[in-house]
């Protein structure tokens, strides 16, 4: 019997009505059993059977990857790799402190509730290789974030079943995840991957269960899952942004989903409505206000001044407890010596330093900064063509105060180096049409190009609604937002969101550029710190709230900006980074902690089996396909609709899934490590499944039985072979001189 041939009353079942479950059988589609009469569920396996296959099975397989991912957790006491990050991430939780990270906060807010069940009051540096202190319970925080990486396994053992494999494929794929060596090792440390793994794991698997309750649509089942499905998208994109790639493989499921549904005579225009409604409402909808929710406690936690301030904006940081701006006079004046944050993609403050710019002008560099330095201090001065100057001590000649009002003409001095910021017609460095601009000349050397126009855009009131309302035509500190218009081009100062090279410090790209809408953020500013000997603070003036959207929007920015500028430094080596073509033949491994004798020591590696094995899966693949399809051009066999969409869940989407997470990092510029390489390597060992589903097992017994003992032998025993690297390596490195197989696995010298 063909692979791709159903038996007849296999195909009874699906001409039963559509709202009518769907009795789902491990070999449904490609591969059927070899003996018909246990094809279908309710004969084929009895009660025990079922119980031993299908939860005895999986809750042992469960059991050992606790087991492996718990064993020896806590035998190195030092700070390990990244726990150096997302353990103080977690610890900034409990202080409330606020702080930036590329990343989203679902997974770090996790790791802070994993600290908080065991007492830990975030009195700990968590600095690189520091030893834990007496009486902190770090190996509860580790086991709490092993829990992700084990039940990778049990959500690893029903995907495999609701996509169709056979029972050996079920468990040899779930023991190749069970006994991974890179998820083992990166689940024994507090780490955001195994959670990423996890919520990739069951977004994936949710949509294999979709699918098979494809023909009960709109039942509370289906619904559920559906509801699910978004639940763990939104999860997955909320512990770090690489969920975005499984969310396009579980869009790219519902675009076909819907096409099909489209050309279904049965489907009616107000069902197939429906349809969209509730995908929109689960897929779209539901994710989104998961990863907001995430942030409105984000937010909620952190109220406190803390290391993040300075990606944040002015009217955030002033909210903070413990802000470090200072209450300010309220207007204003020439003289007035200010900071200036952007409203940008970049919220950082108008800078300037002694360096210039290597071409172009070659004039002074003027850039964006966000933390706290005496180089982002500018003065308010008069226009260059105005002709008044102000004395020594910032006054006007008769000694009177003019406020700075919308409309005027203004110069900004830099205050450290005495020159002015400048623009002229000489192309920006990074962004493209936009005009340089620079720090030039001084008090007396300048000319018309120093010039800028006060455009007020927006006035914001106290949040002490019995201060005094100020008027709206002058500019304040924090509450009163402007653009400022080159006198002479017509461009706007803006910060493009982008980052000079090395030369500029990798700081904030500012420009000159041409904008059509009073809208445009980029274009905006506000004072944030104002200092004037003549004037006086006023005490009872409370700055407004900042508002939620903003916030929530400018710090994804902010991320966006911090991830844009995780650029390889070409002045400086990085013996832990790797390029993507070495993760699929493990050719280079990743040092998780320091290697002197004193520490055990763990070697991020793939299971060498594991790896080569859907790799070598992954290149073959192309032949499998046009083997298929060149027989069914020739119709040596025969592919219905449901083998079409078996083949596309069994092979299709899981490799779809390791191109999405494989290939961005190929392209991608940003410095890249062996841990990039973990959801990929999910994906590559269901591809590796499907293979051996329509390859090996509907073979003859005396061929399939023994190509499956010699995978599951060959996987258990490299784990074996290469557990050290995962469970910590002990005394003098010579004794695992045997693991390296290569020059370039560094585990030993």
């Amino acid at each position: 019997m063909s692979s791709f041939q159903l038996n007849e009353d296999r195909d009874n079942l699906r001409k039963r009505k559509t709202d009518e479950p769907l009795p789902i059988d491990p070999n449904d589609g490609i591969i059927v059993d070899r003996d018909v009469k246990k094809t279908l569920p309710a004969t084929g396996y009895g009660t025990w059977k079922h119980i031993l296959l299908d939860v005895v099975g999986p809750l042992a397989l469960t059991f050992l990857s606790f087991y492996l991912r718990f064993y020896r957790i806590g035998k190195n006491n030092n700070v390990v790799w990244d726990e150096a990050h997302f353990g103080k991430f977690g610890s900034y939780y409990l202080k409330h402190e606020f702080y930036h990270d590329v990343h989203p906060p679902l997974g770090k807010m996790l790791i802070a509730l994993s600290e908080w069940l065991t007492g830990f009051d975030g009195d700990f540096a968590f600095e690189s290789g520091a030893t834990y202190k007496n009486g902190m319970n770090y190996v509860f925080m580790r086991k709490f974030n092993a829990t992700f990486g084990a039940l990778c396994v049990p959500v690893t053992f029903f995907t495999s079943k609701w996509l169709g494999f056979a029972y050996p494929t079920m468990y040899l794929v779930t023991t190749m995840v069970t006994l991974e060596h890179s998820f083992i090792v990166l689940s024994k440390f507090i780490l955001l991957d195994s959670m990423l793994l996890f919520f990739t794991a069951t977004t994936f698997a949710c949509m294999a269960k979709l699918h098979n309750l494809r023909n009960t649509q709109f039942t509370r089942t289906w619904s559920l899952w559906m509801l699910l499905t978004g639940l763990s998208i939104g999860c997955v994109c909320s512990v770090k942004w690489v969920g975005i790639l499984v969310t396009a493989v579980v869009g790219l499921y519902t675009i076909i989903d819907l096409f099909r549904l489209f050309h279904d005579k049965s489907v009616t225009r107000l069902q197939y409505t429906k349809h969209w409604i509730i995908r929109i409402l689960d897929l779209i909808l539901i994710p989104f206000l998961v990863y907001l929710f995430c942030f409105k406690i984000h937010f909620a936690l952190l109220y406190k001044s803390g290391t993040g301030d300075a990606s944040t904006n002015s009217l955030f940081q002033v909210n903070l407890e413990g802000t470090q701006i200072q209450n300010s006079p309220r207007d204003v004046m020439f003289g007035s010596v200010v900071t200036i944050r952007s409203h940008g993609l970049s919220p950082n403050l108008l800078h300037s330093h002694i360096q210039s710019y290597p071409d172009g002008s070659r004039q002074g560099q003027v850039t964006g900064y966000g933390h706290s330095d005496s180089n982002n201090n500018w003065q308010f001065q008069f226009a260059r063509t105005s002709g008044i100057h102000l004395d020594e001590n910032g006054k006007t000649p008769n000694g009177e105060l003019i406020p700075v009002v919308d409309g005027l003409t203004v110069r900004l001095v830099h205050n450290n180096t005495r020159s002015n910021l400048h623009s002229h017609e000489i192309p920006s460095h990074v962004s493209r049409g936009n005009f340089e601009v620079s720090r030039y000349g001084s008090e007396t050397k300048g000319d018309e190009k120093d010039d800028w126009v006060i455009e007020i855009v927006d006035q914001l009131r106290s949040s002490n609604y019995d201060f005094p309302e100020e008027d709206p035509s002058m500019l304040h500190p924090i509450s009163t937002f402007f653009r400022l218009r080159h006198k002479e081009l017509g461009c706007y100062l803006s910060s493009t969101g982008m980052a000079y090279p090395q030369w500029g410090f990798s700081q904030a790209e500012i420009v000159c550029k041409y904008s059509w809408s009073k809208r445009d953020k980029s274009t905006w500013w506000n004072v944030e710190d104002h200092w004037n000997d003549q004037l006086e603070a006023d005490e009872d003036y409370s700055p407004p709230a900042s508002k939620f959207w903003t916030d929530f929007i400018l710090i994804n920015f902010a991320m966006a900006s911090s991830n844009n500028a995780l650029i390889p430094d070409p002045d400086k080596y990085d013996n832990l980074a790797s390029e993507a073509w070495e993760w699929p033949i493990l050719y280079t491994g990743l040092r998780l902690c320091g290697w002197d004798l004193s520490n055990t020591r763990y070697y991020l590696l793939g299971s060498p089996f594991n790896t080569w094995a859907s790799t070598l899966t992954i290149i073959l693949l192309p032949l499998l396909l046009f083997s298929i399809f060149y027989q069914w051009r020739r119709q040596t066999i025969q592919i219905t609709e449901p083998h079409w969409w078996t083949l596309i869940m069994q092979c299709g989407f899981p490799l779809v899934g390791w191109l999405s997470h494989y290939l961005p990092f190929v392209v991608m510029g940003r410095v890249t490590y062996v841990h990039h390489y973990v959801p990929a390597l999910y994906f590559a060992i269901m591809v590796f499944g499907f293979a051996m589903n329509y390859w090996v097992y509907p073979k003859h017994p005396l061929i399939s039985i023994p190509v499956y003992l010699a995978m599951f032998s060959g996987c258990i025993y490299i784990y074996y072979y290469f557990s050290p690297l995962c469970q910590g390596m002990d005394g003098a490195p010579m004794k695992y001189l045997y693991l390296e197989w290569f020059r370039s696995w560094d585990i030993v010298v």
